[in-house]
């Protein structure tokens, strides 16, 4: 094998760890420092020991490395690509199998030539995916290459890694294997290796996170000493304590403690899942679905069936309704049930040995979420109205460089003294999701209330214009007081909504966080780390400048890079932003 293209290390010569210690490297980029021992298939290009770490141990079971360093994936993955190709396409090719089974005269089948035309190409596209995407390993840069026609490369900086996700569909953990997604928190874009085996995703997780934490101090470490007291240095620095294997799990300590269970999935928490928001809209799709095509359906040929909807006509509407009611709810609670058990079966929130936090869950697709602790800048506790009734709640992490919306869902709809008790623990401070909050005001309740009638008025109109004044026959059966009962049904309904906004409106402060509530439909507490805040943004609508009201935001580099705090008296959130961030308005409250 020959020797990559890497430039000439400028220290002293790479020392490989020492057989005492088998956990995850000291991820010193080379040039500068001194490498260790990398665990099983997660070193860079095999190579000369001065230039790269060493290579993976014999056994491992990865693909030869090409002369520069390449790797492909699983060769298993071809029996994954085509299956998943084929089943994109699928919907696609039954519709044209039944059009051209339509189209086609009787005898003739060009049709099903198309189709199985159609099903080569899906397999052969998919096969093709296995061969041309490769990945490989530098001392700086996880890189993946992909394309036939157009080649791209993707890259991630070790030092900007910020989370490492694991998912398995049922066909991965059928043959073994496992999807890493790697995220450094730029965008929305992630590296996939789509194609390990399980023992390589585990240690790969460890490994990466490892070795951005470990570049990560080392260039703190080189920023704030001088040159000359680096290089004296010259030796590895210390590698994590001993049993930070495969999957993170060991006696690696974290300021002092062992690995440790946040939380874990109970069954009786099954109760809460009928009361998601989600659930009821999906009801609701299937429903319509159902009327839509619901004349192509075969009931009419159903004797039963026939007898039964008789009946059903031939009585009052009440039992209709009553019927589809009934029909609606069994739905609801069969499928919110449904969904809550395939997303969080087996869920574990685990803080790790090494400081990371890591959430496992799913049936048939099984997913591992793992987080920097030193990344989650706040949380984040919902509670939609359904669930408020049965004193339910969710829980949201808000970290930096978390997927594209900077947010981890950590619970699933839970009774809220749970929540309560796993958001103070990962904030590691006791308070911010308890305690009493101070109100904006009766200003912001009129403002609140005004802003919420808009749509009132909006609507009123579109329904009184064409009714009172337009000649249009179609409206000259409508009853005079239509305009009047939306404007009085709306209007009630839009000031219930503006009164629970405003009383679940609030802020607070503590000693290491800024918290603050909003919402009416779905009540939010956002509570972000008052050290992750890195600017104020104090914004004024006209109809705010006439009630010295503003809406204030911090901004962030975590979760929606934002947290708004909405129609504040201007004093309130000047001060409130003085007291989170003391000195940062200086100029302001001086001007």
């Amino acid at each position: 094998m020959s020797t990559p293209d890497l430039p000439p290390p400028s220290g002293p010569p790479v020392v490989p760890a020492r057989p005492s210690m088998p956990s995850p490297p000291s991820a010193q980029p080379v040039p500068e420092g001194a490498g260790e021992r990398a665990p099983a298939g997660w070193a860079p290009p095999s190579g000369p020991p001065a230039q790269v770490p060493l290579g993976p141990p014999e056994g491992v079971g990865l693909q030869e490395a090409d002369p520069e360093g390449w790797r492909r994936l699983s060769s298993r993955m071809l029996l994954v690509h085509p299956v998943r190709t084929l089943w994109s396409m699928a919907f696609p090719l039954l519709i044209a199998i039944f059009a051209g089974q339509r189209g086609s005269a009787q005898g003739s089948n060009w049709w099903l030539w198309i189709a199985v035309a159609g099903a080569v190409v899906a397999l052969v596209a998919g096969m093709m995916t296995w061969f041309i995407t490769r990945y490989r390993f530098t001392p700086e840069q996880l890189q993946l290459r992909t394309g036939l026609l157009s080649r791209r490369t993707l890259t991630a900086p070790l030092d900007r890694i910020r989370s490492v996700d694991i998912e398995s569909t049922p066909i991965h953990r059928v043959l073994g294997l496992a999807k890493v997604a790697v995220g450094t928190g730029v965008d929305s874009s992630r590296i996939e290796l789509d194609g390990l085996t399980q023992e390589q995703a585990a240690e790969l997780r460890v490994y990466l996170l490892e070795r951005s934490k470990e570049v990560s101090s080392s260039a703190d470490k080189a920023a704030s000493t001088t040159g000359d007291s680096v290089a004296a240095e010259g030796q590895p620095h210390p590698a994590p304590a001993q049993g930070a294997g495969a999957g993170g799990t060991g006696d690696t300590t974290y300021q002092g403690g062992a690995e440790r269970e946040l939380a874990r999935i109970n069954w009786s928490w099954l109760r809460f899942a009928p009361f998601s928001l989600s659930s009821l809209v999906v009801v609701a799709g299937a429903v319509g679905v159902l009327f839509q095509f619901g004349d192509d359906l075969p009931i009419d040929q159903l004797e039963v069936a026939q007898d039964a909807w008789a009946w059903i006509v031939a009585q009052a509407v009440l039992v209709l309704v009553a019927s589809l009611a009934i029909v609606v709810v069994i739905g609801w609670v069969l499928l919110s049930t449904a969904s809550y058990v395939l997303n969080w079966w087996n869920l574990r929130l685990v803080s790790e040995a090494n400081g990371n936090l890591r959430v496992t869950r799913g049936l048939l697709t099984t997913r591992s979420q793992t987080i920097e602790r030193a990344k989650v800048r706040g949380v984040q506790m919902s509670e939609p109205f359904l669930l408020r009734f049965v004193t339910g709640a969710e829980l949201t992490a808000i970290a930096t460089g978390v997927g594209g919306a900077g947010t981890a869902r950590v619970l699933p709809p839970a009774p809220r003294k749970v929540v309560e008790e796993v958001g103070h623990d990962l904030l590691e401070e006791d308070g911010p999701l308890t305690m009493a909050l101070r109100g904006h005001g009766p200003r912001a309740r009129r403002r609140m209330h005004v802003s919420h009638q808009w749509g009132t008025l909006f609507l009123t109109a579109l329904v009184a214009v064409p009714t009172y004044l337009l000649p249009w026959e179609f409206f000259q059966g409508w009853p005079w007081w239509i305009p009047v009962a939306v404007l009085v049904g709306f209007g009630l309904l839009n000031a219930v909504i503006a009164e629970a906004g405003w009383r679940n409106l609030g802020h607070g402060l503590t000693e290491e966080h800024l918290v603050v509530q909003t919402g009416a439909v779905v009540r939010t507490r956002e509570v972000l780390e008052r050290a992750g805040i890195i600017g104020w943004v104090v914004h004024q609508s006209f109809f705010q400048r006439r009630l010295g009201l503003a809406d204030l935001t911090a901004t962030t580099a975590a979760g929606g890079e934002q947290v708004v705090a909405p129609n504040m008296p201007v004093e309130l959130a000047v001060d409130l932003a003085d007291r989170a961030t003391p000195g940062m308005l200086t100029d302001f409250t001086t001007s």
